[in-house]
């Protein structure tokens, strides 16, 4: 092969591997989680004060937009349905290629969760490793949550699974995705205007202490070493629920583990009253995410914490951050549209089809 034919050779591989890799970020289902991790990589590099990684209970509960309106903090979701443990450290390595967070913020609910019911739909795992980008990081991703190696060819060229969508490449919102690139006007919260009534369980004078899950200790860990090897800055929250003792144990038991780190747990399961929630109209399915009321609440109270006692800088008004003003706007104008739909569904008895959790 002459120089000249290797040249080609290279130029050809090179313009075939942007194509797939262009039309696969243009198919791949389109969806919440795409639009957070789209939006996440579209936000201006080094904007991005606050991220919250973990699974459902992040982009519910804490509405950005409104901690960014009231508080100042750019904060941003990481997060998807079911979201593994394994994948806590390969997202903060992501995330570092374009912020450099005041603090990360990660919640723990998954890590009582048995890697069973975590690996029996790929779904979850698709969760993180098909929102992103191309990488060495997300090489190292799906390797670390695909134990299968002949499965992995799936994963690393995702364009398996989704080829079927070639019909979307024409909408709009997919052509906008050829970078992975499109900015989220929410700044990742999904609001919800469904009412699913529950009680509150008081776990608070639970103090005994039971292991969790071998593998989720583990991940725990290597989580923890990674942060303290890179000096970062980190928060571990359990965000409000229907409690069971049996996981409250395991929760203290991770908490001395997080202690030992000198990081601090938050369970705000322990401030029920302080937060205001009212759990006959503040969840949205019976105690597994908040809805809109919920989310309010639970924003007041962790933008005040944070403020408080971590110091994040108050960005309002600063050059760039026009985005972040503009879903402040939009979050109050459907907030108030969902306020006035959960009073009437709770008048009129119209409550959430029981789901699972998530």
């Amino acid at each position: 092969m002459t120089r000249k034919q290797a040249l080609q050779s290279i130029i050809f591989i090179a313009v075939f591997l942007y194509i797939l890799m262009t039309v696969t970020y243009v198919i791949r289902t389109n969806g919440d989680v795409k639009d957070r991790f789209t939006g996440f990589y579209a936000e201006k590099k080094n904007t991005v004060d606050v991220v919250m990684i973990g699974s459902s209970p992040v982009y519910p509960y804490y509405a950005t937009p409104m901690m960014w309106g009231e508080y100042g903090i750019a904060a941003y979701p990481i997060s998807s349905n079911l979201q593994r443990p394994v994948a806590a450290v390969h997202l903060v390595e992501e995330v570092r290629k374009t912020q450099q967070p005041k603090l990360y913020i990660f919640e723990m609910r998954m890590y009582t969760a048995s890697e069973t019911d975590l690996t029996n739909n790929m779904a979850y795992t698709r969760g993180v490793t098909d929102n992103l980008k191309y990488s060495w990081n997300r090489i190292k991703t799906i390797n670390a949550m695909v134990e299968d190696v002949s499965e992995r060819y799936t994963y690393y060229f995702d364009i398996f699974k989704y080829h079927s969508n070639w019909k979307t490449m024409v909408l709009p919102e997919q052509i906008a995705c050829f970078r992975y690139e499109k900015a989220d006007d929410q700044k990742g919260y999904v609001m919800t205007d469904e009412v699913g009534p529950c009680e509150a369980v008081d776990t608070s004078a639970v103090a005994e202490k039971a292991p969790m899950p071998e593998i989720q200790e583990a991940c725990l860990y290597q989580l923890l070493d990674h942060l303290k090897e890179n000096d970062l800055q980190a928060l571990f929250i359990l965000s409000p629920t229907v409690m069971e003792k049996e996981k409250q144990k395991m929760y203290n038991y991770m908490d001395e583990i997080i202690a030992g780190y000198g990081y601090e747990f938050l369970n705000l399961n322990d401030h029920y009253e302080e937060i205001g929630l009212d759990f006959a109209s503040d969840f949205s399915d019976y105690g597994g995410h908040t809805n809109a009321l919920g989310a309010e609440k639970c924003t007041k109270f962790l933008g005040g914490f944070l403020s408080g006692m971590y110091g994040i800088e108050d960005r309002r008004g600063q050059e760039g951050y026009e985005s972040w003003d503009a879903a402040y706007v939009q979050w109050k104008e459907e907030l108030a549209q969902a306020k006035e739909t959960i009073a009437r569904r709770i008048e009129e008895g119209d409550f959430a089809e029981l789901a699972a959790e998530e």
